[in-house]
């Protein structure tokens, strides 16, 4: 698919949380459920092209260095919650216990 799908939140792409970059292939925010940085094909879609892939990676890379600190983090690739439309999340050692301490 390569338009938006109805009721697909990652398509919606709420500006609910902070932005960190956005293009004509991805976005990077902050993950509303985990509070990690987390990049977001603008395609609806669970395969993007590996060249995509990369750039997406990069600026997520990019956001999590700023955001969580220069070899303090990792990739996630797992799409639990949504599993048709390709995201990724940087997360650091403390995202769970971060996650569940927000007020």
């Amino acid at each position: 698919m390569t338009g938006p799908a109805d009721g697909c939140e990652l398509c919606e792409a709420a500006r609910i949380t902070e932005w960190f970059h956005e293009d004509d292939i991805c976005w990077v925010a902050a993950c509303e459920v985990c509070d990690v940085p987390m990049v977001v094909w603008k395609r609806h879609g669970n395969e993007p092209p590996e060249a995509e892939v990369d750039h997406m990676l990069a600026h997520l890379a990019q956001a999590a260095d700023a955001q969580l600190g220069a070899d303090n983090w990792s990739f996630d690739r797992v799409m639990r919650q949504i599993p048709d439309h390709f995201h990724a999340h940087a997360r650091d050692p403390n995202w769970w216990i971060r996650r569940f301490s927000r007020t």
